[in-house]
């Protein structure tokens, strides 16, 4: 598989050769968000997930490429006697076929089956999972890139990121995996990091985000995620807060047990409890204090 010459051109962030060999939070967020999807694969088709993320993130440009954004095409795979959708980009010659996908999902899955059924990548699958070196050059060496540097690159990225460490990996988080399953197709959209924080999911807003268009992004109930914040529905959202996506806790994280907060100018009980990922009311009961209590700057609050 060649790597599609416009993927670079279609990054958000350029990044020369030596600039991807050096961490950048583009490549971590698109790890972030499919290391989880990578690892179903590995625990269902044997292929190490620190070579899908790799190869996803060298051929996809972190997910930025057109190809990605537009087809959710992450592996640049060719038709090849594909009959699902398609697009037209310029690559080794003119107007050539690419597969189009309904989700990100759907290209991973294609990508495993694409390597598992090819006779010519079955000695890949004599190597073990946590041999990414041997991955790496089994497949510059079984024709998928022509590009000389290709096995290297995969095995700087995978040692940057320490990707090798998803390659142990006996178990994913399943909503993380159904989230890759998004429908994005033709819409170019670019869709939220999630992260994980005390026991739940939340992402941060961005301009002219709702509730609404979050729900729809993730899956969610829009009404669901107002009610996990503890705020109405309609409400307007400011760009960077944080949303989340489940039921807060009603503690903080262990690593806050003899650590009160000192509240600081600007700061509300609200703002405070969205911080630690923590109920409003749990916040008002662990203090003893009454919903009509207005805090002061200076104030310490229990968040444990």
């Amino acid at each position: 598989m060649k790597r599609l010459l416009f993927v670079t051109i279609a990054l958000l962030v350029s990044f020369s050769l030596s600039a991807q060999l050096r961490w950048n939070s583009v490549y971590q967020a698109y790890i972030d968000q499919y290391k989880d999807l990578a690892i179903a694969e590995m625990l269902k088709y044997d292929i190490p997930a620190s070579i899908t993320l790799a190869q996803g993130l060298l051929e996809s440009g972190a997910g930025q490429s057109k190809l990605a954004r537009e087809s959710n095409n992450h592996f640049g795979i060719k038709c090849h006697d594909w009959v699902g959708g398609k697009s037209y980009h310029d690559d080794d010659a003119k107007n050539e076929c690419f597969r189009a996908y309904r989700d990100v999902y759907e290209s991973y899955e294609d990508h495993s089956r694409f390597l598992s059924r090819q006779p010519r990548y079955r000695s890949l699958f004599k190597l073990k999972k946590t041999d990414y070196k041997g991955w790496a050059r089994g497949l510059k060496r079984c024709g998928y890139a022509t590009n000389p540097a290709y096995a290297k690159q995969l095995i700087n990225i995978i040692e940057l990121y320490k990707l090798h460490h998803y390659d142990k990996a006996k178990k994913y988080d399943k909503f993380m995996v159904e989230r890759s399953s998004v429908k994005d197709v033709g819409t170019g959209l670019n869709l939220h990091p999630i992260h994980i924080y005390n026991k739940n999911y939340y992402l941060k807003a961005r301009p002219g985000d709702t509730f609404r268009s979050i729900g729809k992004e993730v899956g969610i109930s829009y009404k669901k995620i107002a009610k996990y914040n503890e705020r109405d529905k309609d409400d307007k959202l400011i760009p960077g807060e944080i949303i989340y996506l489940k039921k807060k806790q009603k503690k903080a994280e262990k690593t806050y047990k003899k650590r009160p907060h000192r509240v600081k100018v600007g700061e509300s009980m609200y703002s405070i409890s969205q911080y630690y990922g923590i109920r409003l009311s749990s916040l008002y009961k662990m203090n003893d204090l009454g919903p009509d209590y207005s805090i002061q700057v200076g104030d310490l609050l229990r968040v444990r």
